[in-house]
């Protein structure tokens, strides 16, 4: 692909067996957005959606497809390397099998003169190994994390690059979470099946062959019955790889639904916590853990049992080896030394060979699950990867004409939205616009307006029909070319988490800093933009967050007119703004839109009656077109739009400008920020690695669990070196003159073999299966712990620009996987390993101190590689997940807004700040991975240079005192078996320091405690709320930026059961006192009551559950509209009835009755599967069902055309009866009735009173008033 070249987890915390699997989990299906009025399904039926594909895991050299030239040429060469160490195994057996032979021989013979030349010969040839082991490990290791690391820095560019590049029906059927969850997890899971392993895989499998081979030669009799096992054990094996890798898949996709939910909820946070959702949203996520849980559970189950069936074969083959092989040797004792085939070397070589290679092939095993779950997240990152979309960005096909006129022709349009193919949005729309017209398109919410403005976009292609532009179907222009031509401005505008210059710029990639500051001027934002302490350096916030609906839209028209495009596309672009800015806003764009094709969406006609021609569109055909004087001459259609709105319109063509200009220029200094990033409120993101007991305490209701598998992995540590003394006596054995001695004694240690099969099969299944039971659990718990913490945050904690919505989910997917390298089954690795070469030393000691010295001088070196490999993996890991945090963070930015993405032509320059947040801990992966390879390569190789020197050592002992050479073998068995535990230790030594400092960060997590909680003490005793409002002298400033005053000193009183409007130009603070009520914020100085209690006195949950908010740009979730609606009173189990007469109130109930499954259709990622207008009814609704005492209304009616917003708004009169109302507005005519109406200015009550007495005072409010006459 071009541009990749370019390039190069509750409250508390739950047992899973106290949560209820038999919980109903709410059905989540996560649809992508699509725009507005998109869905728009009024009058039409509602259809289930399909369900995403499933993808089949895929073959193992699929893995590797993505890999380049020089890539394949490291692979190719890093196998061989891995093929060369492998084989040194079984050279290394071959020259001991013969080294112990000649020690059997002069032990029998009691000659030991010439004994001494074969150790020396021994120990040199063994140093060679060791020699070509430390190289070719190195490379083999080096060449693979090096080749790894590059194919999973292009994979993962490869899949965002895919993403952003598809086709918008394909967001439709993909929840946004999902991209977030294969780029934190599936991506990482795919690492793990195409680097380092790989090698290990390959040492292991060609020490396997080299045993196997080496074994045969030997005495292949002798190889055939140790080998009887081999294809039980193989069966096993697979049908477990089999299993596990078929619940590997089940895992991912429980953890790509909780990441949805994750995703889902975090970035609508203010919503849940002012409907009080936490607990809801955290028993849905939980769910989903739970059913990953049980997943995993199943899959230690069936690795437990195979591994303890393996571990029983070659326990079992090792009784039946010895009592053949023994037999074999007494047949021919008295032979010939010349026709003996079977000796004390040919026994011991043929044993040890197929003991090591069993041994390998049981090492390689756990490998071989790591390469089923990387394919089956393979699967799922390349299906995206390959898909080739319908609507391709990317692709240089198709005409891109020299020069642009702007005339534009629906011919009998037919279209229906693909993941609704059942419903007709458009049903053979026939329009034509002229060359430099300005078009309005207008009619009832739903109708089609903002279909054909994703049509012409080309987001998606008509079934029927064709859109021409300049006589050409839009189908054969070039999709790049045709986007880059049109500016677009939607009802919502989004704005990207960076500076306001780059946000302007999105428009312009080479935007100069003049043509940017002309487009902030066109659209009345540049003085606002130069009183921040930053200017056009400021940044704006994770979808603008830190700055007001108004500012936002106004950078979003700077954005499009910053392209100067030939086509603008306007989606009710000033429905935002206040009437001030809206004037000098409506005649920038009536500016912008001269020479250039303009089409207009609108609700507010008084903004589109001078235009060329207006097309009333109802039920996806257009029933008239023309002039605004013509269409009323009609007296059809249009001219019941308008008669609607007559109250706004009458004198809507008259402008003042002279009282206009008598208003002070726009006061934006309330709600915009500093730079953030010098901001006093920072959190501390560096944490460092905790320790192992830390993960544990996490544990602790586990403790009986990790306590029987830390017993069993004990018993199965133990058993190495017990085998090495049982192997070593039995080798003594060969020298006794007795054959009915040996026979014996033969097959009394068969029997211990057994005995210790069956003991070290049970441990294993044991300690495999209860650690894989606690460390799943804990991941769970972590997990939920963790999203249970963010849910409880203040929202201060949420505006940090390093709590965004991506790097929260690539902690809680991340993260919190992570820490299982840390737990379960690597504390059994550990222990087993410890306990290994702890009673190997003492073992050693206790037969030969002087030997066991020896060979305990290797042990620091060992030690010495760890701790080096500690260090290492401490600074990558944190580099690693710190740039994981960050590129996931862009990357769901994006997606999320894949619309705006799509639409600015922006997919390349989020793919290129993706690629440049993950290339700092690609760099530094490839320079630790020289060092990891060489700290590997030491670990394996340095068993061989001891083998040398305690051989060497035992021969001297022998020749020189008569030492028994089989406690040369017992000694020299125990501590080498040690170190081959400890080197297998390494190989998961990334794991375990990665998870450390994922807990870290984890814990840093859970250990926050928010700034805004419950009041030790509630003052809540006689309480009954009223709904009295007072706010007593409230200065406030937003944590993220001090030295910013929103509100000065405030004070305000809003007597019970009034309605109170706050009106005031765009982020005067108007929208901060509802947040203050809320409490997601507390002031600085003074207080905000209710009903004469501070309100910080009383619990978060009491104080919520009084008040209904509907804001501006509502945040519905990918649930049912019963669900949705029921969002509003989550302290009980809302009857349907309750829904349905609260949908009356707010007139959507007929809407949604008119759907095939009424209240139980799905609505869609983050609800836009419908339009502005309905989004926002069902929004009054769920606000209106939990029946508060106090009603905040943060511009409920904006979205609403004025058809719907006149019943609408009679629906909320009703509402506001007996209850306290608080409403913000920009259209004055929809507070004119209000109780009483404040003006706030710079952060105060500047005036106050009704309306006939505001208009009397002719003050500030009458200035206003006189804008919108």
């Amino acid at each position: 692909m071009k541009n990749v070249k370019k390039l190069e987890l509750a409250m508390v915390a739950q047992d899973p067996s106290t949560i209820s699997s038999k919980a109903n989990p709410i059905e989540i299906l996560g649809f992508r957005p699509t725009d507005e009025e998109s869905k728009e399904t009024e009058n039409h039926k509602s259809a289930e959606k399909p369900k995403p594909p499933e993808y089949p895991a895929i073959s193992f050299w699929k893995l590797f497809k993505y890999s380049d030239g020089c890539e394949k040429f490291f692979l190719v060469i890093g196998a061989i390397s891995a093929v060369v160490t492998g084989f040194c195994q079984p050279a290394n057996i071959y020259i001991y099998g013969d080294l112990i032979g000649s020690m059997v021989q002069a032990a029998l013979l009691e000659d030991y003169t010439q004994l001494m030349d074969s150790v020396v010969l021994f120990a040199i040839l063994n140093s060679v190994i060791g020699i070509i082991m430390l190289s070719f490990s190195y490379i083999s290791i080096m060449l693979y994390n090096i080749a790894g690391q590059r194919q999973i820095y292009r994979i993962r560019n490869m899949y965002l690059e895919s993403a952003l590049h598809q086709d918008i029906s394909w967001y439709d059927l993909t929840p946004s979470g999902d991209v977030a969850s294969r780029l934190a997890e599936d991506i990482t899971k795919l690492e793990e099946g195409i680097s380092e392993k790989t090698v290990m895989f390959i040492h292991n499998m060609s020490a396997f062959v080299g045993c196997v081979i080496v074994a045969f030669t030997k005495g292949w009799k002798l190889a055939l019955v140790c080998m009887v096992s081999l294809p039980v054990t193989v069966l096993v094996i697979g049908a477990v790889v089999s299993i596990t890798s078929r619940l590997a898949r089940k895992e991912i996709e429980a953890y790509a639904k909780a990441g949805s939910i994750a995703e889902e909820v975090l970035s609508a946070m203010r919503t849940v916590v002012a409907f009080g959702g936490q607990k809801l949203e955290l028993t849905r996520y939980t769910e989903n853990l739970i059913y990953a849980y049980k997943n995993n559970t199943k899959r230690a189950m069936f690795s437990g049992f195979g591994f303890g069936m393996l571990w029983f074969f070659i326990y079992s083959s090792y009784a039946l080896s010895f009592w053949y092989g023994v037999g074999l040797i007494i047949e021919e004792r008295n032979l010939d030394t010349s026709e003996q085939t079977y000796d004390a070397a040919t026994m011991i070589t043929v044993f040890l060979a197929v003991m090591m290679g069993s041994m390998n092939f049981g090492t390689a095993s756990p490998f071989i699950e790591a390469f089923g779950i990387a394919k089956a997240a393979g699967a799922k990152v390349f299906a995206v990867i390959e898909r080739k979309s319908s609507i391709d960005s990317l692709s240089n096909d198709g005409v891109k004409p020299k020069n642009t006129n702007g005339a534009i022709e629906f011919k009998n349009v037919v279209f229906n939205y693909p993941s609704r193919p059942d419903i007709e949005v458009l049903g053979g729309l026939n329009l034509t616009i002229n060359p430099g017209e300005t078009v309005a398109l207008v009619g009832g919410s739903g109708c089609g307006k903002s279909t054909c403005i994703q049509l012409l976009q080309r987001f998606y292609d008509p079934p029927g029909g064709q859109i021409l532009l300049d006589g050409q179907d839009l189908k054969d222009l070039n999709v790049e070319w045709l986007r880059s031509n049109i500016g677009i401005v939607g009802q919502e505008p989004v704005l990207f988490d960076t500076t306001i210059a780059e946000n302007i710029r999105y428009g312009k990639i080479n935007a100069t800093e003049e043509e940017i500051v002309a487009a902030a001027k066109k659209a009345n934002a540049h003085d606002f933009i130069t009183k921040l302490h930053k200017g056009y350096d400021t940044l704006v916030g994770e979808r603008g967050a830190q700055i007001s609906g108004g500012q936002k839209q106004r950078i979003a028209i700077a954005r499009a007119l910053v392209r100067n495009p030939r086509i603008l596309l306007l989606d009710e672009a000033t429905s935002a703004l206040d009437t001030r800015s809206e004037a000098k806003v409506q005649a920038a764009l009536d500016r912008a839109s001269e020479g250039r094709t303009t089409i207009i969406v609108a609700h507010r006609l008084s903004t589109i009656r001078d235009a060329n021609k207006i097309i009333v569109l109802a039920k996806g055909i257009a029933v008239e077109q023309g002039s605004h004087d013509d269409l009323m001459k009609l007296k059809q259609h249009y001219y019941g739009l308008v008669t609607s709105q007559i109250s706004e319109l009458e004198e809507s063509g008259r402008k003042d400008q002279t009282r206009s200009d008598e208003i002070e220029e726009d006061e934006d200094n309330e709600k915009v920020i500093m730079n953030r990033q010098n901001t006093l409120y920072e959190e501390v993101t560096e944490t460092s690695a905790v320790s192992m007991l830390n993960v544990l305490k996490y544990n602790e209701p586990e403790k009986y669990y990790i306590i029987l598998a830390c017993l069993t992995s004990a018993i199965v540590g133990c058993s190495t070196p017990l085998f090495a003394i049982l192997f070593g006596d039995l080798i003594g054995i060969l020298s006794y003159p007795d054959v009915d001695q040996v026979r014996s004694e033969t097959n009394m240690y068969c029997l211990y073999f057994v005995l210790i099969g069956i003991l070290v099969g049970s441990a294993t299944f044991i300690q495999i299966f209860v650690f894989g039971i606690a460390g799943e659990r804990l991941t769970m718990r972590m997990r939920e712990l963790a999203f249970g913490t963010m849910l409880k945050q203040e929202m201060a904690w949420f505006d940090v620009p390093s709590n965004g919505t991506g790097s929260l989910c690539a902690k809680l997917s991340g993260e919190a996987a992570a820490i299982q390298g840390a737990t379960g089954q690597r504390i059994g690795t550990l222990i087993q390993s410890a306990t290994t070469i702890v009673l190997g030393l003492a073992l050693a000691m206790y037969y030969e101190w002087r030997l066991g010295l020896v060979g305990t001088a290797f042990i620091p070196f060992i030690l010495v590689t760890i701790y080096l490999q500690g260090l290492i993996m401490h600074k990558e890991s944190f580099d690693y997940h710190k740039s994981l945090e960050q590129s996931t963070k862009i990357a769901v930015e994006a997606v999320s807004n894949i619309r705006t993405v799509a639409g600015l032509g922006r997919e390349e320059t989020f793919q290129i700040a993706y690629a440049d947040a993950m290339r700092p801990s690609f760099e530094l992966g490839k320079k630790n991975t020289h060092v990891r390879a060489i700290v590997f390569a030491l670990a394996r190789s340095i068993l061989y240079f001891a083998y040398a020197v305690v051989m060497w050592y035992g021969g001297t002992l022998i020749t020189n005192e008569g030492l028994n050479y089989a406690v040369v073998f017992k000694v020299a068995q125990a501590l080498i078996m040690g170190t081959v535990m400890v080197a297998n230790a390494l190989a998961f030594a990334p794991n375990y320091q990665k998870g450390l400092i994922a807990a870290g960060k984890i814990f840093a997590l859970i250990n926050r405690k928010p700034a805004i909680v419950d009041p030790k003490n509630p003052n809540e005793e006689k309480w009954n709320i009223t709904g009295e409002v007072n706010y007593n002298s409230v200065t406030f400033e937003y944590p993220t930026r001090p030295g910013i005053v929103i509100l000065k000193a405030l004070n305000l009183e809003i007597p019970s059961g009034k309605t109170i409007a706050l009106i005031g130009s765009s982020g005067c603070g108007k929208s901060t006192t509802i947040q203050l009520l809320e409490r997601f914020y507390d002031p600085n100085i003074g207080s905000v009551e209710l009903d004469n209690k501070d309100i910080s006195s009383v619990t978060l949950d009491s104080l919520r559950s009084h008040l209904g908010i509907v804001s501006q740009e509502p945040s519905l979730f990918a649930r049912t509209i019963a669900e949705n609606i029921a969002y509003g009173d989550n302290s009980r189990n809302v009857l349907m009835s309750d829904i349905e007469a609260a949908a009356k109130k707010a007139n959507i109930h007929t809407f949604i009755t008119s759907l095939p499954l009424g209240y139980d259709t799905k609505l869609g990622d983050k609800g836009t599967q419908i339009s502005g207008g309905q989004k926002q009814r069902i929004a009054i609704a769920r606000a209106l069902v939990r029946n508060p005492k106090v009603l905040l209304l943060d511009e409920a009616t904006s979205a609403l055309d004025m058809e719907s917003e006149k019943i609408v708004q009679a629906a909320l009169d009703e509402a506001k009866e007996g209850r306290t109302c608080i409403t913000i507005a920009h259209r004055l005519s929809t507070i004119q009735d209000a109780d009483k109406i404040c003006v706030l200015d710079r952060g105060v009550v500047a005036e106050s009173g009704t309306h006939a007495e505001l208009v009397a005072k002719k003050g500030l409010y009458y200035k206003l008033r006189t804008l919108q006459s």
